[in-house]
């Protein structure tokens, strides 16, 4: 056996390298360059997705000037003033620190209030769709948009010739019968304008221009190449198409001048443009040939108007091809030479050893874990040996482990189900016989007068009574798992209907209540009596906590990730010292002495919560109050054009 393996082995091993190194050497080198086409490809498909990224990036800042400009209290003051002066020189100032190409803002109806940089032209109405669907939808937006000369005049004569770009013939490119392009493609925002009872009094509008705008792709260029060369060319180069049209790029002429006005190939503009599918392939760009990636631009209603390109030149591969096919071929010729020499000693070295794993493997495998090889060798054979028998003493101490480990669980499994059993016996039998004290207690206290000397007791009696009961009760419900039934419903009316339920209690008559709830927030799905009971027994503690005196505020909204709704309870409490946090959500703990609780709301509070895919953070400091905030996941989410 021993004998026949190891002939297999060297027949095998020199069969193996010797066919390998012939094959290798007439198909390696196609395959090689094919490899590394492929990577070169991958690459700038990856660039391609940093340069939207880029792009995004930008447009998001739009946006966010945008929105937070649109909610300022200026802004709002000054349209419900009729203020003109005022807007014009706020948002004039406004546009030219954020570097904004335009900022215009329209009233409810869509006409225009303020155009920053054409003051003298208002009145008009505007029927940009970017804006119609912020008058509409009432929710910020950013997108790219084609606008006409004429749109880019009544904006500013000086945008409307930054805008025109005469067409370069180029090779290749679709018959076209213009000799300039008049139109502009911009990245603009919008953002509705509510006054303080949250009606809508008008939108805000900007953004910039992107023809002869180079920011975005010479970004791209850092950020993607680093501004790295080769043979005094650009490794990288990025392009912003309007329709088939470079209206912003780092690609040079000749004459060194950015190819403002050259236009893709038709093909590229058929499958990019017409089918918007990404192009991802070598070609000809002005004056030399790249590895290139266009992606298409749409606009908010999805129409491809415009292609992101990035490119890396391609001479740079094909020396890398070329330096890699001459190492593979010597790698393979000096391999050939040194497996024909190692093979036989290589055969006989790794038989024997294997041979002894084998069939202690085999041994382990039916149980038996007492299997030792004896290989004595300082190589990786032997370190193998050492690692098997490692290896069978370690899975022999792990299998006594799990076994005690296993019949310890079972053990304290029944342990604890026969006390929860045991516990929920003796609870519904207390129950019983609490109810006839506090039964008999209430009429014995009825007929007896108020200054009989035994009514104090017999008062205690029943509050005790009333406690235990209150604690049996505890008990049960948090035995009592309840999964949630769950349907849409509105955070913000369980709050309302909670402190309806509860604010006219002698409790709250002291207590000041603060509410702040988002009223946009949407519905998710969540058990209602559930969530009820959890604000309930928060709120109900915060009070108690005060006293009955102090403020309470009620906050609503959504988390910065927008994945979560965020409802916040402060109280201006004592606070809880940092020791009872950790212990607040475990079962009959409490801090409040037994006047006012038995130490279970919260903890059935958390479990509710859990249930529902959420968490409760509580932050607290001695002396300076306490905030319980409740996180409960959104049942869906909504998309930001």
């Amino acid at each position: 056996m021993k004998i026949l393996l190891k002939t297999k082995l060297i027949v095998s091993l020199l069969s193996v390298v010797l066919i390998s190194g012939l094959i290798s050497t007439v198909v390696g080198v196609k395959l090689i360059g094919n490899t590394i086409v492929r990577q070169a490809q991958d690459k700038v498909r990856l660039d391609l997705n940093s340069a939207r990224e880029v792009y995004y990036e930008e447009s998001k800042d739009i946006r966010d000037v945008i929105r937070f400009t649109a909610i300022r209290f200026f802004l709002k003051d000054a349209i419900l003033a009729n203020d003109r002066e005022k807007l014009t020189t706020e948002l004039q100032r406004i546009r030219e620190t954020e570097s904004l190409d335009i900022l215009t803002l329209v009233d409810a109806k869509g006409c225009v209030l303020v155009r920053t940089r054409n003051s003298m032209l208002y009145g008009d109405k505007t029927n940009n769709e970017i804006v119609n669907c912020v008058l509409s939808e009432k929710q910020p937006v950013v997108a790219t948009q084609i606008l006409t000369r004429e749109e880019l005049v009544k904006e500013s004569e000086y945008l409307a010739e930054q805008a025109r770009i005469e067409l370069v013939p180029t090779s290749k490119a679709r018959p076209r019968a213009e000799v300039e392009e008049t139109s502009g493609m911009i990245i603009m925002g919008a953002a509705s304008v509510f006054d303080y009872d949250g009606t809508l009094i008008g939108v805000l509008y900007g953004g910039n221009l992107l023809n002869r705008n180079y920011e975005i792709v010479d970004k791209v260029k850092n950020i993607v190449y680093k501004g790295k060369k080769y043979k005094g060319k650009d490794m990288g180069t990025a392009t912003i198409f309007q329709g088939d049209l470079r209206i912003s790029t780092n690609v040079l002429r000749d004459d060194s001048t950015r190819a403002i006005g050259t236009r893709i190939s038709e093909e590229v503009y058929s499958q990019v443009i017409e089918k918007g599918v990404p192009w991802i392939d070598r070609a000809y760009v002005v004056n030399d040939w790249y590895i290139t990636a266009y992606g298409p631009i749409r606009d908010i209603n999805e129409n491809v108007i415009g292609i992101l390109y990035v490119g890396v030149l391609e001479d740079k591969f094909t020396a890398m091809r070329f330096s890699v096919v001459s190492t593979f071929i010597g790698i393979t010729i000096l391999g050939i030479v040194i497996a024909l020499a190692l093979s036989f000693l290589l055969a006989n070295s790794i038989v024997k050893p294997v041979s002894r794993l084998t069939i202690a493997s085999r041994r382990i495998a039916d149980g038996d874990f007492t299997q030792q090889v004896n290989i004595r060798s300082d190589d990786e054979i032997g370190k193998l040996g050492n690692i098997f028998n490692f290896m069978v003493t370690s899975i022999k101490n792990q299998d006594t482990k799990i076994k005690e480990f296993a019949q310890a669980k079972m053990a304290e499994a029944e342990r604890l189900a026969i006390i929860g059993q045991l516990a929920a016996g003796v609870a519904h039998e207390i129950n019983n016989p609490l109810t006839g004290i506090i039964l008999y207690c209430d009429i014995a206290l009825k007929s007896m007068p108020e200054d009989d000397v035994k009514r104090k007791n017999l008062e205690k009696i029943n509050h005790e009574a009333i406690r235990c009961k209150s604690i049996v009760k505890g008990l049960l419900d948090f035995a009592r798992h309840k999964k949630p039934e769950t349907k849409e419903a509105s955070v913000n009316q369980i709050l309302e209907t909670t402190l309806f339920l509860l604010k006219n209690q002698p409790l709250f008559h002291n207590v000041n209540l603060k509410n702040d709830l988002d009223q946009s927030l949407p519905l998710i799905k969540i058990d209602v009596g559930q969530i009820q009971q959890v604000f309930m027994n928060i709120i109900m503690n915060a009070v108690e906590a005060m006293d009955g005196k102090g403020d309470l505020s009620i906050k609503s909204q959504l988390s910065e990730d927008e994945k979560y709704i965020e409802i916040s309870f402060t109280d201006t409490g004592p606070g809880i010292k940092s020791e009872h946090i950790k212990r607040i959500f475990e079962p009959f703990f409490t801090t409040k002495g037994a006047v006012h609780g038995v130490g279970i709301g919260l903890a059935i509070s958390h479990r509710i919560i859990k249930d529902h895919n959420g968490k409760i953070v509580v932050k607290s400091a001695v002396g300076k109050g306490t905030t319980f905030t409740i996180e409960l996941p959104r049942c869906r989410t909504e998309r930001i054009a």
